[in-house]
């Protein structure tokens, strides 16, 4: 029962952040699609890209790709292989659940220190991008913080799984 209960408060936090967060990846991958409408036009028709327009696209899709990973996680439309799963008595299904989430969870929280670290790295190199000069440090961060999401969002799953496998 208590199990259940921290399920509902971890989703209670995950799924409006994970919300959140993709929503503003939504937007830059609007912004994205534009950029690269008008550099290619602009391109073409007068000659004339758009200068750094490969660099923002870059820093665009690492935003794009880390704000969807949590709700991803949290409405359950991530790819699962389930071919021999689904073969397994329910209660095994649920313990390998518990253990892939397990797993997960303690990988994305070694990239998420990481890239806590590189980030670190970056902003004492004062690392810029080579053409616009946009400093990089705040895209690692941005990374970190998407991965921490996501790590509550597995989080939470992980949790779930146990509660079930504890009722089964």
């Amino acid at each position: 029962m208590w199990l259940k209960s921290i399920v509902s408060f971890l989703n209670k936090i995950a799924n409006p952040l994970s919300q959140s967060i993709s929503n503003v990846g939504a937007g830059i991958l609007v912004v994205m699609m534009f950029l690269t409408a008008m550099d290619v036009l602009l391109r073409y028709f007068l000659n004339r890209p758009i200068s750094g327009a490969l660099e923002l696209t870059q820093y665009m899709m690492l935003i794009v790709v880390v704000s969807g990973l949590a709700l991803c996680t949290v409405e359950k439309s991530h790819v699962r292989v389930e071919v021999l799963i689904e073969r397994l008595p329910r209660k095994m299904q649920t313990i390998l659940y518990c253990i892939t989430s397990l797993l997960s969870l303690g990988l994305f929280s070694l990239i998420t220190r990481q890239a806590v670290v590189y980030a670190g790295f970056l902003l004492d190199a004062k690392l810029t991008s080579s053409v616009l000069f946009i400093p990089t440090f705040p895209f690692a961060i941005i990374l970190a913080l998407g991965t921490a999401v996501f790590c509550l969002a597995i989080f939470a799953e992980f949790v779930y799984f146990l509660s079930k496998a504890v009722n089964e």
